[in-house]
């Protein structure tokens, strides 16, 4: 299962999200068809670039809860104090990806940042 994590700047549009998607996709070769699922911090469930952009990828959007986010945070490799700050973790992208692949999800590819939206991509059950 292919887990993509999701951050984004309040207002950002589902088109923004989408390419942040994308071009974590384009950098390790898989085509949105390898997508199973877009997680986001429950916090940014108000989003509606976020959710639209699920949608229009025909994938399931998962709300993170900030505890499972703080219990993934350790396992991410991107750090950004503006996230730190705003939620007390180092990449909600990352998080967001690991927290909803499971405990043996691992980062396929980190954070990315296309604008204002960030995506980072995980892989459950910890398989290359």
């Amino acid at each position: 299962m292919i887990v993509a994590g999701v951050g984004c700047r309040k207002g950002a549009s589902a088109d923004e999200v989408r390419a942040a998607i994308g071009a974590a996709l384009d950098r390790c070769g898989l085509s949105g068809d390898a997508l199973d699922l877009v997680a986001t911090a429950a916090a940014k469930g108000g989003e509606p670039g976020i959710a639209a952009a699920a949608r229009a990828l025909g994938v399931p959007l998962v709300l993170v809860p900030q505890a499972d986010l703080a219990s993934a945070g350790h396992r991410t490799v991107s750090r950004s104090e503006r996230v730190v700050a705003l939620m007390g973790i180092p990449s909600l992208a990352e998080a967001a990806a690991l927290a909803a692949g499971g405990p043996a999800a691992r980062l396929v590819v980190p954070k990315t940042a296309v604008g204002p939206a960030t995506c980072a991509l995980a892989r459950s059950g910890g398989t290359p």
